[in-house]
């Protein structure tokens, strides 16, 4: 990585959760490379947390088998985990 992009506070913090939650996916059976993967933000009990979302490229028609791990980016630390049904 350049120095630029150590430089900016929220992709450094994306890589270090999207690394956290990628460590816990494997943990839990989720084949990481081939996931459809999407990171957002929302607040829950008033701390801000990014959700990374694991599911199916091909998810037209498909129901579950989804995986959402929520972290907090203050340290990476994984606070919940929920699963798709």
């Amino acid at each position: 990585m350049n120095n630029e992009t150590l430089q900016d506070e929220i992709a450094v913090s994306v890589a270090q959760v999207l690394a956290s939650a990628n460590r816990k996916a494997k943990e839990l059976g989720v084949d990481v490379g081939t996931s459809l993967i999407t990171v957002s933000q929302h607040l829950a009990k008033g701390v801000w947390l990014w959700r990374v979302h694991y599911g199916a490229r091909d998810y037209v028609g498909r129901r579950g088998g989804d995986l959402m791990i929520d972290i907090d980016p203050a340290n990476a630390d994984i606070r919940q985990i929920l699963r798709g049904q």
